[in-house]
Order: structure tokens, then C-alpha cells, then sequence
């Protein structure tokens, strides 16, 4: 095997003295050095990475849900559908993360639990950009972030605009659909139900062939919302295998507080289009 001008025979590049290698270009000296154990605990740092990761994925949930709502303002569905089919595989991947920090046992987590303070997921600025581009939009939730004008801003200009369902329904309104006041939104931020909006997704299943680009889009977004609930269900199931009905480290109180959550619906009118048809 001969090497020439830092390459292989076969090609491979071996010297990277003066060109951008995979680590250069990752950044990895940075990511692979973010991780600070607060304790001599062995699990702390799978309890990190966890979470470092979860937020990586979520920052790229964030980055398509923000591009399909452009494309969907702009009439341009099929590169939404796109976006919105990569969400929620997104999802998918963060529902196997669990698996992985189920493998921690009560008695693991608490060798460092003290060591987190009042740190919690509750206070994922993410996870609330999340809730609050798909329409989910308590302002309560903004308060953990009020120490933070940048999070702030980021959180408020969201909030400035139509949340996904916001769009998914003018969408309707574009094609003709008599969608009446539109969305209905109850006065704790979650999303209640609209007759008007009910009927207008009931004609839309009931014709697919006639409202395609429309039933694609509505499967989408269940498709998201059902990846997001089963999320929010293994978010429950381990923080209950690993605590219990202990209070959580940002002082919510833990798994019931959780399992309400999970009555949350982000779409209801595309869940109860299914009973209505």
C-alpha cells in the first residue's frame, strides 16, 4: 500500500494537517466534552447523554416543524408532508432513547439524583417550542424561562405566529371549506373542538381521492401526534419504573403530572373525525 500526497492507494485521505476532518466538521471536541458529572455516580453520565441527545433531536423537530409551517403558508404541500414524516420519525428515535435510560434502576438514579437540583425536563425550552409550534400553547409554561430574555424572545416570537393546526385549518379555509371561527383555543392554551372545523376534515375523508393533498396532510399530522403521545407515555412509564410518585427535581409533582399531560390533544378534531365518520 503506497500513500501519495496524504492519500492511499485506495483514496482514503490519511493526512489532515491542512484539510477539515469528520471531528473538524462535527465540532466533536465540543459535543464529546459537554458532558459534566456533578458526582462520582457511574449512571450520571448515561442520565446526561440521554438528555444531551434528546435535545439535539428535538432542536431538528424544531428546525422541520418550522419549515413545514413556511410551506404550508405557502401552499407547497408535498415538501411539508416531507418535513412533517421526518418529525415524526424524529419521535420515533427519542421513543427509543427510553429504552435505553430504563435501564437505570431506582437505586442508580439516586446515587446522583441530589446532585441535579432543581434541574428538570419540565424546563426544556425545546420541548416547549415543540408544544407550542404544534399548537399546544400554555402560557404558564413560559414562566421557568423567564430568566432567560433570549429563550424569552425565541418562545414569544412563536407564539406570534399560527401554530401547524392553525395552518392545517386556514389550509382548509383556502380550499372552501366553511371552517367558521376556525380553531377553538380554551382558555388554559390547549386546543378544544370546532364543529365547523369537524365537518370540513369529515368531507375531506370521506372524498379522499377528490381532498388528496388535504387527507395527506391530516395523516401527517396524526402520524406526528401519535409519535408525540407515545413519547409522552414512555416519559411517564420511566420516570415512574425509576422514582415512583416521588416529586419531580423542578418540584412538579412528578408521574401526575405527567399522566395529565397526556390528555393533552393537539389535533382533536382529526381524532374525532375517526368516530364521526
Amino acid at each position: 500500500m503506497t500513500e501519495k500526497n496524504g492519500e492511499t492507494h485506495e483514496g482514503a485521505v490519511l493526512d489532515f494537517s491542512r484539510r477539515m476532518s469528520y471531528s473538524n466538521y462535527l465540532s466533536l471536541e465540543k459535543v464529546l466534552n459537554a458532558q459534566h458529572p456533578l458526582s462520582t455516580a457511574h449512571d450520571e453520565l448515561l442520565f446526561i447523554i440521554q438528555h444531551q441527545t434528546s435535545e439535539l433531536w428535538m432542536k431538528l423537530a424544531i428546525h422541520e416543524i418550522r419549515a413545514a409551517l413556511k410551506c404550508l403558508r405557502a401552499n407547497d404541500l408535498q415538501p411539508a408532508f416531507k418535513m412533517l414524516s421526518r418529525v415524526a420519525r424524529i419521535f420515533e428515535q427519542l421513543n427509543s432513547a427510553w429504552d435505553v435510560l430504563r435501564t437505570m434502576t431506582p437505586s442508580e438514579y439516586t446515587d446522583f439524583r441530589d446532585a441535579l437540583g432543581q434541574s428538570s425536563g419540565f424546563q426544556s425550552w425545546q420541548y416547549r417550542a415543540i408544544e407550542f409550534l404544534a399548537g399546544n400553547r400554555n402560557l404558564t409554561l413560559l414562566k421557568p424561562h423567564a430568566h432567560d430574555p433570549d429563550i424569552m424572545r425565541e418562545l414569544e416570537a412563536i407564539l406570534a405566529e399560527p401554530a401547524l393546526y392553525d395552518e392545517a385549518v386556514q389550509l382548509l379555509a383556502r380550499n372552501g371549506f366553511d371552517i367558521g371561527e376556525g380553531s377553538v383555543v380554551n382558555p388554559d392554551g390547549t386546543r378544544g373542538e370546532s364543529e365547523k372545523v369537524l365537518e370540513a376534515w369529515a368531507e375531506v375523508y370521506r372524498d379522499p381521492r377528490r381532498y388528496w393533498e388535504l387527507y395527506e396532510l391530516a395523516e401527517k399530522l396524526i402520524d406526528f401526534e401519535d409519535y408525540f403521545r407515545r413519547w409522552r407515555f414512555n416519559h411517564v412509564t420511566t420516570v415512574e419504573r425509576v422514582i415512583g410518585m416521588k416529586r419531580g427535581t423542578g418540584g412538579t409533582v412528578g408521574v401526575s403530572y405527567l399522566k395529565r399531560m397526556l390528555e393533552v390533544v393537539l389535533f382533536p378534531e382529526l381524532w374525532r373525525v375517526r368516530t364521526a365518520l
